[in-house]
């Protein structure tokens, strides 16, 4: 079984802005799939499906991104799945918009809503999808800037990386993290 974990904030004030970019994902992952996600569990939409023969969950915490720990940690115990089976889809202020980048661990990068899933989930040895989100400009807060809607360039260029979200996730799932790595590293 897989839990592919979309971080993003509730609510239509939150809706298109570049901290939920991981909502975006999961979005375009339930419609190309034909998993739902519209059952409320353990604070968090899920979807319920199956994908080539495996059991997956489609995870869009409710909590607010910093408090995504709390969600999934909940979710991971309750359906006994170990950490390396946990595909994290989030933004990165640190890359431009729309580069892709792949890992299987490692830390929390600064990013307050994976260090709340490595806290609640005791590891951080869980594979993650990063989405570039632009570079926040030096007259912006860092809030302001997760919080601020995409611009129409933007939308174009990150539409590219989230058409490929499917095959990303199939391919850590089926072919492990390396592979994706190798294929989708740096994409554009």
């Amino acid at each position: 079984m897989y839990i592919i974990v979309g971080i993003g904030n509730p609510g239509r004030q939150y809706e298109n802005t570049k901290h939920n970019i991981g909502f975006i994902c999961l979005d375009f992952l339930s419609a190309a799939w034909n998993i739902p996600i519209q059952k409320i569990k353990h604070k968090a939409l899920i979807g319920e499906g199956q994908h080539k023969g495996e059991r997956v969950l489609l995870v869009k915490p409710q909590t607010f991104v910093n408090l995504s720990g709390e969600s999934v940690g909940e979710i991971a115990r309750f359906y006994k799945v170990p950490p390396e089976n946990i595909i994290v889809i989030y933004d990165d202020v640190n890359f431009d918009a729309g580069r892709i980048r792949i890992r299987p661990k490692g830390s929390d990068g600064g990013h307050n809503g994976m260090k709340s899933l490595i806290y609640h989930l005791h590891s951080d040895n869980f594979p993650r999808i990063r989405l570039g989100v632009g570079q926040k400009p030096e007259n912006y807060d860092l809030a302001d800037w997760v919080l601020s809607k995409f611009t129409d360039e933007e939308i174009k260029t990150l539409s590219k990386a989230v058409d490929l979200v499917p095959d990303m996730v199939e391919e850590i799932m089926e072919q492990g993290v390396q592979s994706a790595m190798n294929r989708f590293n740096g994409k554009l």
